[in-house]
């Protein structure tokens, strides 16, 4: 050695070595002792075990799994909701999506678009038809279209437009409303229970007549907007702090309006609330256009529950009479279980006095198209939907089946005092619920024949 260190580095390099592996000895054996003989390594092996099985089986309850198996079998990716760039009534369409089959063999809706700043309007149902593939099933525009002529203003004034696409929501009534026009004003005069209504004035169809149509939710936009992702689709959902409908109705409101998405089945559904301090009238109806896809009017075929029909005195306006009139053996009488042909009968009615048929959950009607090989049924779930209103005018494409509480008129004194004419009377802090259920399905092999 000299001053202290050793002559050759090798020899420290050597001892360190040494040292290092008794170390890993040391730490060797402990492992054995403490780990392999005292049955640790067993315990911390089954813990790990079934704190895996616990995880996988909250997994399956939530329905991963399914959703994952769901995912493997459609050929492309699942959008249960996507927002897009038109924004009819200054927000963003929604649309619902579920994936679409690789070999369909049954027809299955495939997406729903909705308008949130249009009251909900359902503006486009897309389903897939074996042999026809993705169809559109209501006669409307394109989104783009929809929001150019949705822009509030002339004949849009009050919403209108909504009415001739899609499928809009109707509150705090349904369909027709008439009352006495005041020289030179723009709205109508009626009254619930003594107390004076001031409704907008419709000026498109029936302009001259002193009627308002549709509602007061047509045009307004949602206060706040939910959507969520299901399994076999999805849901938006959209609420309303309508208030007194800007001086129009009585009390205060909030909507809540749900269009769930599934294969078969689309399910809507309107909650009114009454949040002010007064007893309020409610009036909840949808009003669809479903396409006639083939173009052949006269073969499609309506099936309507046994009803009575609500007879009209003016045609034009359709303001009606009072009375209500049988449908069998008429040319009104669709109750058969496959329906009646359309032929070349224009429709503008209302049935009351819904009636289900044994073993339905509730009033049924059903359109067929034969040569598209499909059918639309709506069933009316809620006991407070009074009337379904069908709208097909001869010369058009389309059939518009409306399920709502209603009648036309309900404040009107051509009604008889007895006669319910459908509008719910809502005290502070009561709700009533409006749902019905749209499915599709196909048609056997002799109706796409006929």
């Amino acid at each position: 050695m000299e001053g202290g260190k050793l002559e050759d580095p090798r020899l420290s390099r050597m001892y360190a070595a040494l040292v290092a592996r008794r170390f890993e000895e040391l730490r060797k054996g402990a492992w054995l002792l403490i780990v392999k003989r005292s049955g640790l390594l067993t315990f911390l092996v089954l813990t790990i075990g079934l704190l895996s099985l616990a995880v996988g089986w909250r997994a399956h309850r939530q329905g991963q799994f399914a959703k994952l198996k769901t995912e493997l079998k459609v050929k492309r990716d699942s959008a249960p909701q996507v927002s897009v760039t038109a924004q009819p009534g200054g927000q963003d369409a929604i649309v619902l999506q579920r994936a679409q089959p690789t070999i369909g063999t049954v027809p299955e809706f495939l997406s729903a678009t909705v308008l949130p700043g249009r009251g909900m309007n359902v503006l486009q149902i897309t389903a897939y038809l074996p042999h026809k593939g993705e169809v559109q099933l209501l006669a409307s525009p394109s989104l783009d279209e929809a929001a150019r002529l949705m822009d509030g203003n002339g004949m849009d004034l009050s919403g209108e437009a909504s009415l001739a696409m899609g499928g809009a929501f109707e509150v705090p009534w349904a369909n027709r409303i008439f009352g006495a026009v005041p020289p030179g004003g723009t709205s109508i005069v009626t009254a619930w229970n003594g107390q004076p209504l001031n409704l907008p004035l419709t000026t498109t169809k029936y302009a001259g007549d002193a009627v308002s149509v549709g509602g007061l939710l047509l045009r307004r936009g949602a206060d706040s907007v939910k959507t969520s992702v299901m399994p076999d689709g999805g849901e938006a959902q959209a609420t309303f702090n309508a208030g007194d409908f800007y001086g129009h109705w009585i009390s205060q409101t909030e909507i809540t309006t749900s269009v769930q998405l599934s294969g078969r089945a689309m399910e809507l559904q309107v909650v009114a609330r009454n949040t002010g301090d007064k007893p309020e009238p409610m009036g909840v109806g949808w009003h669809p256009r479903f396409a006639i896809l083939s173009g052949d009017r006269e073969r499609a075929t309506l099936r309507m529950p046994s009803a009575m029909r609500a007879e009209v005195r003016d045609r034009r306006s359709g303001l009606p009479s009072g009375k209500l009139l049988p449908v069998a053996g008429t040319e009104y009488d669709f109750t058969p279980r496959a329906g009646v042909p359309l032929g070349h009968l224009s429709l503008d009615d209302s049935f009351v006095h819904l009636r289900p048929t044994l073993l339905e959950s509730g009033p049924v009607a059903e359109l067929r198209d034969p040569e598209s090989g499909y059918g639309l049924r709506i069933t009316a779930v809620s006991p407070t939907i009074k009337a379904m209103r069908v709208y097909a005018p001869a010369d058009a494409k389309f059939v518009s089946i409306e399920p709502q509480f209603n009648y036309d008129d309900p404040f009107g004194h051509e009604w008889p005092k007895e006669e319910d004419t459908g509008m719910v009377v809502l005290q502070p802090g009561q709700s009533t619920q409006w749902t019905i259920r749209l499915e599709i399905f196909p048609l056997a092999p002799d109706e796409s024949k006929r």
